[in-house]
């Protein structure tokens, strides 16, 4: 076995807690673990992706103007209160905001066999403020969301429907970069990772994650369930100062 695959094995073990590693304290377990998320989630700033595209939804491609009608036509669910986000098209894409406290989510469910990555171009404008995921107010400026499977995992509410795996990355200046968080609900099923974090308002990065070894280490299962939808949300719910933020484009790769 080359050195790099002894490499990788040692660290998938150790992320999933299947080995402990001699005179090595909780802290640096955990650090290794934050190491593994890194190397999974991919290059961000601009870097070339060698990957193929299996599903590209570009919203640069559109002309300016409101978003709402286009978005129902291709399929996309509203939901919560969606259309307070002002979803809109123009020079960054589509853009989404708010000056209060909104929550709403863009829901489009789809197949996209083949794909195992996932590629974001995006950027924010405005920053919640308050927002803050080491403090437990798990807001969001903009994050998107891929879900695996049909099967409903428990909310963890009475009052919140069960809901697929998923695994939803977000930008943010008030969460740690290589931490995998749980939220308030779906702490079973749900896994949020900020890539990246802090990037510079009006600053345009991208995002790319292996979708499958990032599955498989966040919730220590073999086999990975197909893509069922993905969706893209802003939260700015108990903070002040609304947020602004926008998606170029959002991709589904091969590996």
């Amino acid at each position: 076995m080359e050195l790099g695959s002894a490499i990788w094995n040692l660290l998938m073990r150790v992320a999933q807690h299947k080995v402990e590693l001699p005179n090595v304290g909780h802290r640096l377990g955990v650090t290794i673990r934050g190491l593994v998320c890194a190397f999974l989630v991919g290059p961000v700033h601009g870097e070339d992706s060698a990957s193929s595209a299996v599903h590209t939804v570009d919203f640069t491609e559109q002309p300016a103007g409101e978003a709402v009608t286009w978005l129902q036509n291709r399929g996309y669910e509203l939901r919560l209160d969606a259309k307070a986000l002002n979803p809109r098209f123009n020079e960054n894409g589509l853009t989404l905001s708010t000056d209060g406290e909104e929550a709403g989510l863009f829901v489009r469910k789809m197949d996209v066999g083949g794909a195992s990555r996932l590629r974001v171009d995006w950027g924010v404008e405005r920053y919640p403020e308050g927002a803050d995921w080491e403090g437990g107010v798990y807001r969001v400026p903009i994050a998107v969301m891929v879900s695996f499977g049909e099967e409903g995992i428990e909310s963890g509410s009475f009052f919140v429907p069960d809901a697929p795996y998923f695994i939803s990355v977000f930008l943010s200046e008030n969460a740690q970069p290589g931490k995998v968080y749980t939220a308030n609900y779906y702490q079973k099923g749900g896994r949020y990772l900020c890539r990246p974090c802090n990037p510079p308002p009006g600053k345009t990065v991208s995002t790319e994650i292996d979708l499958d070894e990032t599955f498989r280490m966040v919730f220590v299962r073999s086999e990975v369930p197909p893509i069922t939808s993905f969706s893209f949300q802003m939260n700015t719910e108990d903070t002040s100062g609304g947020a602004r933020a926008y998606i170029k484009r959002i991709q589904f790769l091969t590996q």
